[in-house]
């Protein structure tokens, strides 16, 4: 479509009248967020950059409300982006560039003006939309919108094999349609794409199918392990939540041991798992770090945990972020089934966080789960921060999100228990934490006699190595021992005890 017809179809769409109120709003808009964005942390345009930032300018626009672009600025630093300047606008969407077609061309001023080198786009846009900015903007300018922006930085951060792979196939998921559309166009040059033409199109679906077939193998291995450490008496509980929500600190609160030195299925690793980057629990898996840039965590780390008396393990897992595509999101499931197929999931909410803040992400976060196999435990933290007000006012957003969300749209809605406020930093809740996650988790018990000898006494001790022993009573010729613990190995210790056939 030319510049001509997509502004006539504006113009039928709306009227002549209609887009220069929105003009004059948008004006209004752009002052008031220039006057607040004075006392705010963004940075201004003329704010000293490293050496080696690229230039950028940011665009966004909602339909409803003015656009806030505090998270798509921090996410394009961490991605190695300087903005120096922002267009925003509240509108419909244009079906030709996203933003209306004034506002777009206000936007190739802009980066014209500064001379930048990307223009950084807080929402998804169509393949066609972004070649048609592109077509606008000054040659050589890049169009990088939110997913693609994502992408960049799970791609920095990748620090395992098995990372790597879920990154590649959500890049090729992503590219394969604006590849479709460069070579409709004959246009691939305007989004850095290589060598057009349908033998590039056929190589990437070949890629995205060969991608496929690894990631198959990686959720059948790590199925097979979770299944080995259910059957050594573990627990499986994941942490999942928001990027920054505090998650990676929880983790090192609650784990029993941490180790700095990364192991596992880190790249240059020696003993690494070619498979998977969890490390069998006795050999250190991956490392909890502890960052305020997002994606600290992109690969699982996992970490005994005594959490309620109970012998876990414990997952970190990268946190979420709104307005990635399903497509991409699903690209990652060998990380997601760390959560989904976990025995109880710990999903960690931000309570200093803003309580429309708080809605978005918990919503991004319950979509991007989909669904569990056991129950969720929300966790407000940071409770240190907010006080009893704050934390008064996290739990009704948290509860409005979840009512505006429901179970028709993401049916682990129907998992989530009460939420439970911590603080990781003073160790308040932690205790209220460890209750609920030793109700959450599927138990058993039973009351076994056994003659006191050395099959008993071999017996006991197979049971203490699972954590399963909750009393033991000696008579002069019986032990009587509670057990108490994950329903599968709870029978097989007291098989074990009664003298019957094993199967261990």
């Amino acid at each position: 479509m030319s510049r001509d017809d997509a502004t006539t179809n504006e113009r039928d769409e709306q009227g002549e009248t209609t887009e220069q109120s929105e003009a004059d709003e948008q004006s209004e808009a752009d002052e008031r967020n220039k006057s607040e964005s004075a006392d705010s942390d963004a940075p201004p345009a003329d704010a000293a950059r490293p050496a080696d930032a690229t230039p950028a300018v940011v665009a966004a626009r909602t339909a409803n409300g003015y656009p806030d672009t505090t998270e798509v600025r921090e996410l394009a630093a961490a991605a190695g982006y300087a903005v120096v300047d922002e267009v925003t606008q509240r509108r419909r969407e244009d079906p030709t560039y996203d933003l209306g077609r004034g506002k777009a061309e206000e936007l190739m001023r802009l980066a014209a003006d500064t001379d930048v080198e990307a223009v950084i786009y807080d929402g998804s846009l169509s393949p066609g939309q972004t070649f048609s900015l592109g077509d606008l903007l000054p040659t050589g300018t890049a169009v990088i919108d939110r997913p693609r922006l994502v992408l960049e930085l799970f791609a920095d951060a990748a620090d395992s094999r098995a990372a790597d792979r879920q990154i590649e196939l959500a890049r090729l998921r992503y590219e394969l349609p604006r590849l479709r559309e460069a070579v409709a166009r004959d246009a691939s040059e305007d989004v850095r794409l290589r060598p057009e033409g349908d033998a590039r199109v056929l190589d990437v679906q070949k890629r995205i199918e060969s991608a496929e077939r690894a990631l198959d193998d990686i959720t059948d291995d790590r199925a097979a392990r979770r299944a080995e450490r259910r059957d050594a008496g573990f627990d499986l509980v994941a942490l999942a939540g928001y990027a920054n929500a505090g998650k990676s600190t929880l983790a090192r609160r609650l784990a029993d041991e941490v180790d700095e030195d990364p192991n596992g299925d880190r790249r240059g690793s020696a003993d690494a798992d070619p498979a998977d980057e969890e490390r069998d629990p006795a050999d250190d898996g991956g490392t909890l770090t502890v960052g305020d840039r997002p994606f600290e965590t992109l690969s699982t780390a996992t970490r005994r945990a005594t959490i309620g008396g109970r012998h876990t393990l414990l997952t970190d897992t990268v946190g979420f972020l709104d307005g990635l595509p399903h497509e991409a999101v699903r690209s990652f499931r060998a990380t997601l089934d760390a959560i989904r197929r976990a025995d109880c999931a710990l999903l960690v909410v931000d309570a200093s966080d803003d309580p429309t803040d708080l809605r978005r992400k918990l919503r991004a976060s319950l979509s991007a789960i989909e669904a569990t196999d056991g129950p969720v435990i929300p966790v407000l933290s940071k409770g240190d921060e907010v006080g009893s007000d704050g934390l008064a006012a996290a739990v009704e957003a948290y509860e409005a999100a979840v009512t505006d969300l429901g179970a028709r749209d993401a049916s682990v809605v129907e998992s989530l228990r009460s939420p439970i406020p911590v603080s990781a930093r003073d160790g308040s809740g932690l205790a209220d934490l460890g209750e609920a996650v030793a109700d959450a988790l599927p138990t058993a018990t039973a009351t076994v006699d056994a003659p006191n000898g050395g099959d008993a006494q071999t017996a006991l001790s197979w049971a203490y190595d699972r954590g399963v022993v909750a009393g033991v009573d000696y008579g002069s010729e019986t032990v009587t021992v509670d057990l108490a613990g994950r329903p599968d190995v709870v029978d097989e210790a007291e098989r074990r005890l009664t003298g019957g056939d094993s199967s261990a």
